[in-house]
């Protein structure tokens, strides 16, 4: 019986009287369906995974051995810092301008407001989201296969992370503007890339300027660890000195990028605020 009573409250709908006298069912919570799920995927997930909280708790403090033997960082390997910093930022900014501007025709394309043909949409929409389930690193190692070893696999590795992920932004972003001006030009014989370019580009131009910025500043981070595939950048010197275990050049190299990216998000910040 206290099982059953648990289960009324829990699963079945509840009943209100209204002053006026009338009866109002409330359709019972389904949160605790998603609490027992979840409970349930993170059991499978321990079983799966072999994750072991006792040896967590047991290691755990090799990471601070380790991250102290970085500190003070040996401040006169940052001549040799410089170079790839600068390869990798060259690489985050030069990958996430080709992937920007390349994603902009298709996100045209995506656009059920502008794009006519539901066939095309779904087609242009199923690209971008195969894009985006490739992680950057998967594909800095292919970039690698087919353009060698250097700072342009991981420029093509970026270019193609951010095409994925500006093109859905900005689809998303043609589908919610006005399109009372677009109908206008096209009334007036306008091919649709004219009224596309006159009526729609400036309504998500600064939106469009504040995701890419969002994104360079994140492919800042990413292209640190492309380097891990042969895809150039401060990462291939960091990867170096982890596998000699040279922790003061790590923790130097770390503090510069760091730096780096502080510097970057805060003038992105700045410039975002500014544009929207």
């Amino acid at each position: 019986m206290i099982t059953l009573s648990i289960y009324d409250k829990i699963f079945k709908p509840r009943v209100y009287t209204l002053p006026n006298g009338k009866s109002v069912a409330k359709k019972a919570s389904r949160a605790p369906i998603y609490v027992i799920l979840i409970l349930a995927m993170c059991w499978l997930s321990v079983k799966i995974t072999g994750f072991d909280m006792k040896v967590l708790t047991k290691r755990i403090g090799q990471f601070f051995v380790i991250l102290g033997e970085m500190f003070p960082p040996n401040a006169s390997y940052m001549g040799s810092v410089w170079n790839p910093l600068f390869d990798t930022i060259k690489m985050s900014l030069i990958g996430s301008v080709i992937g920007a501007l390349l994603s902009v025709p298709f996100a045209m394309l995506a656009s059920t407001n502008v794009c006519p043909s539901k066939i095309i949409v779904s087609i242009i929409r199923v690209m971008f989201s195969l894009i985006r389930t490739l992680p950057t690193i998967v594909i800095a190692l292919v970039a690698t296969l087919i353009f060698g070893l250097g700072t342009l696999a991981g420029t093509v590795a970026i270019a193609v992370f951010s095409f994925g992920y500006i093109g859905k932004l900005t689809y998303e972003e043609i589908e919610t503007v006005d399109m009372g001006a677009f109908e206008a030009m096209e009334a007036m014989g306008a091919t649709k890339t004219r009224a596309f370019i006159s009526a729609i580009i400036p309504q998500v131009l600064p939106f469009f300027l504040s995701n890419c910025l969002f994104n360079f500043e994140g492919n800042v981070r990413y292209a640190a660890v492309l380097g891990y595939v042969g895809a150039g950048g401060i990462g291939l010197i960091l990867n170096e000195k982890i596998s000699w275990r040279e922790y003061p050049n790590v923790g130097m190299i770390l503090v510069a990028l760091f730096v780096t990216v502080f510097i970057i998000e805060s003038v992105s910040r700045y410039l975002r605020k500014k544009l929207v």
